[in-house]
């Protein structure tokens, strides 16, 4: 039997990087829509809800079919948990609509996604009998390099030595696009990961976000070309 599931989106009024970001206009739609219309395709999702401090946020997540539920000043800085901003969206439409035993946490800055995807996750979710899951892209071609004591140098291959790409190990890259959690580790814990954790791997044109004025141009083109609008 299907366990209630809720789907909950953080977006908070003030962004210092992109003004605005939550509401910007991306392939015809305001950003936040893109993810509430997701994750109200995907089977297995209940409830969607939206926190925010924004009035113009709450409007937008409630024309494209979500429960806006008003973040309070105090979880709404810069210093913010998105954990808390989730928390108390789950407290709110717990007592509206009863328990609900699953949460699909997404991130409104990671648009390029499908419904599927979260299917996906949901079904890993309950097959695997995980207590969290996080979505993640496969970057196991790159070599990669840090700034170490004394200065640039490998993590993952020897340059001495250097390997066909192929023969290097798989990594993945959390993409922060969504995470799919039972509600006791933010309630216990704070906490999006905890028990026993799986992956949702997605593919690797998904791991891009809208952090930057860049960014903006370049996943609304990676949209059009994979046919989002």
């Amino acid at each position: 039997m299907a366990r209630k599931t809720l789907a909950v989106i953080a977006a908070r009024g003030g962004s210092k990087g992109i003004p605005h970001k939550n509401l910007l206009d991306i392939c015809g739609k305001p950003l936040i829509a893109w993810t509430v219309e997701q994750a109200r395709a995907a089977e297995g999702v209940d409830v969607v809800a939206v926190s925010s401090d924004s009035d113009k946020i709450l409007q937008a997540a409630e024309a494209a079919g979500a429960v806006g539920v008003r973040r309070p000043d105090d979880i709404s800085g810069d210093l913010a948990s998105s954990e808390s901003a989730w928390l108390n969206a789950l407290d709110a439409i717990d007592e509206k609509m009863g328990r609900f035993e699953r949460i699909v946490a997404l991130q409104a800055t990671s648009p390029i996604r499908e419904p599927g995807d979260i299917e996906q996750a949901l079904a890993t979710f309950d097959r695997e009998h995980l207590d969290s899951l996080l979505s993640v892209c496969e970057v196991e071609d790159y070599f990669n390099w840090r700034i170490g004591q004394n200065g640039p140098e490998p993590i993952n291959y020897d340059y001495h030595n250097r390997r066909m790409r192929q023969q290097i190990e798989k990594r993945y890259l959390e993409n922060g696009s969504f995470y799919v959690l039972i509600p006791s580790l933010l309630r216990e814990q704070n906490n999006r990961l905890g028990g026993k954790i799986g992956f949702h791997v997605m593919e690797r044109h998904k791991m891009f976000q809208i952090d930057r004025p860049e960014d903006v141009k370049l996943c609304a083109a990676i949209m059009r070309s994979y046919g989002y609008a």
